[in-house]
């Protein structure tokens, strides 16, 4: 992304069904009218809130699509355990029923709609594969936590969130392991978003880990929502929000655009490059201060 400038709105808030609905007014955007809408959730495990994605962020989205004029909703999620067993336990499936969401689990894909990428200068040795509906959404929007990765990550926002769009050892491929036994992990992360782009990226923070995760993790309030369209904006808000709360020394003591997820992403042209193409913008007068101090951080690279 060359000379433009990314916004990210920022909302200070408890309240999660505020915090999506303020985050997207303030965005001032609606990719969703008369699309077709596939969400692409936080469901790798069924872990409580900063864990996976909470159910009252997720039906508040779906409401606030709808009202946007989407022409319909999905929900698309490959998760860690059997996918259907996570929205099982989360207790989601009959909110998403009510809400007329209806549920693509990519554990029931047929092979062919896995879709093999092998993108010019990745570091996967052979490519990766990418369930179709997220390849062919007309409107995807991708909505995450925030919180730390200690198996090799380092954090996981809305870069990492996109590892769900592809297969694990079950499916027949060995992607997963590749992933976590290489040492370019956090560079594999960013290219498998090469392929796609969201719409619109939404992020809960009311709670966050700021050390270990995914699943568990030391907690801390972050109290925060944020939303742009750009993933690289977005992750690296995430990063200023986790250093500001006071997390490990991997997030602390490495500078945001030196991050390895976000550095190769930046490479991609995946989304801003440099701080000055991001503007962390305040929802309204109670979220000024957090968005102040946010993007002063962003600013510090």
């Amino acid at each position: 992304m060359t000379g433009s400038v990314s916004t990210v709105v920022v909302v200070k808030t408890a309240d999660r069904r505020a915090g999506v609905a303020a985050s997207l007014r303030a965005l001032g955007i609606n990719p969703a009218r008369g699309r077709n809408v596939l969400i692409k959730p936080n469901f790798n495990t069924a872990d409580p809130a900063p864990g996976s994605t909470h159910n009252d962020t997720l039906a508040a989205l779906i409401e606030e699509l709808w009202r946007m004029g989407a022409k319909s909703i999905s929900l698309g999620e490959r998760s860690w355990p059997p996918t259907r067993s996570v929205m099982e336990q989360k207790g989601i499936l009959p909110i998403l029923e009510k809400l007329n969401c209806r549920v693509i689990d990519f554990d029931a894909l047929p092979d062919r709609d896995w879709v093999e990428c092998n993108p010019q200068g990745s570091h996967w040795k052979n490519g990766f594969r990418i369930a179709r509906p997220i390849l062919e959404a007309e409107c995807l929007v991708s909505t995450g936590c925030l919180k730390t990765h200690q198996y090799g990550g380092v954090f996981t926002l809305s870069l990492k969130l996109h590892v769900g769009v592809v297969p694990t050892d079950r499916h027949g491929y060995s992607y997963m392991r590749e992933l976590h036994t290489s040492p370019h992990q956090r560079r594999m992360i960013a290219e498998i978003n090469q392929p796609f782009q969201p719409r619109l990226v939404v992020m809960d923070g009311v709670e966050a880990f700021v050390d270990e995760g995914p699943a568990t993790g030391k907690r801390a309030r972050g109290e925060v929502f944020w939303a742009t369209v750009d993933r690289v904006a977005a992750d690296a808000v995430g990063v200023a929000l986790l250093k500001y709360l006071g997390s490990n020394d991997r997030i602390m003591q490495t500078r945001i655009f030196a991050q390895e997820q976000i550095a190769r992403a930046v490479e991609l042209g995946l989304g801003a490059g440099s701080p000055a193409q991001i503007a962390v913008v305040p929802a309204d007068d109670r979220s000024r201060e957090l968005a102040c101090a946010i993007g002063a951080i962003v600013q510090q690279g």
